[in-house]
């Protein structure tokens, strides 16, 4: 009988100890979720919480939440324009999935100040990432225009865009005077801002009529309304 009460009170103790391991384990996993590790979401996959139409407050109708991507129709003229979302961030890590249309044209553009009163358009103040179908659309054709490309200010590297139809999973870390850009887990680019480089490039760029083009290094978030069929998905950022 005693060995019996022993044997019982073993099994019990493993089936425990089992439990508690994978328990312990599952915790672990919890904690290695991107949320966990300091990743904030900026779209949900559900709704546009977050987003508006620059210089509006609330989203224009050509940008719609279709199967977890921010998708512009851009056979939809009800409500266009650059979109921008309302956290504002200085050092921060982006990360997000594009896919664009045939000879489609977009970008991520960063460092936003949201004063539509005194800036018409993103563009004024933010410099951009470009998203682009480098075989079918004529920028590609410019140097500093092609997908991936720091826009008209800094060439990255080339054979790593995917085609149209395909998604690209595409990086910016902006943090404490250095800039690079990742497209499909690769380096592509990287630069420093804020220096006499930075502003030698501007000086040289389309922007040079811009006065406060790059030159504040916190701001928001905006995706470019170029006209395109474009998707984006999967939009997270860390603050650095």
């Amino acid at each position: 009988m005693m060995f019996q009460n022993w044997f019982i009170t073993a099994i019990i103790s493993v089936l425990v100890l089992g439990n508690t391991t994978t328990e312990k384990k599952t915790t672990s996993s919890l904690r290695n979720t991107p949320q966990k590790r300091g990743w904030i979401s900026l779209f949900d996959g559900k709704t546009a919480k977050g987003w508006t139409t620059y210089g509006k407050d609330t989203l224009g109708g050509s940008w719609k939440v279709e199967d977890g991507t921010l998708h512009l129709d851009a056979s939809d003229k009800s409500g266009r324009g650059d979109i921008i979302h309302e956290l504002e961030l200085e050092n921060f890590h982006l990360k997000l999935d594009w896919k664009i249309a045939k000879n489609g044209n977009s970008g991520i553009i960063f460092w936003v100040q949201n004063d539509p009163a005194k800036y018409k358009y993103v563009w004024y103040t933010g410099p951009e990432m470009q998203v682009l179908d480098n075989d079918g659309h004529a920028d590609a054709k410019i140097n500093k225009h092609r997908s991936g490309n720091l826009y008209d200010l800094v060439a990255g590297k080339e054979g790593v865009t995917k085609p149209v139809g395909e998604w690209n999973t595409a990086e910016i870390i902006s943090n404490a005077g250095k800039l690079e850009f990742k497209l499909n887990g690769e380096s592509i680019l990287t630069t420093t801002y804020g220096d006499e480089q930075w502003n030698q490039m501007i000086a040289n760029s389309k922007f040079k009529s811009m006065p406060a083009f790059g030159k504040n290094f916190k701001g928001h978030i905006a995706l470019q309304d170029h006209g395109d069929h474009v998707w984006y998905r999967n939009i997270v950022v860390k603050k650095l």
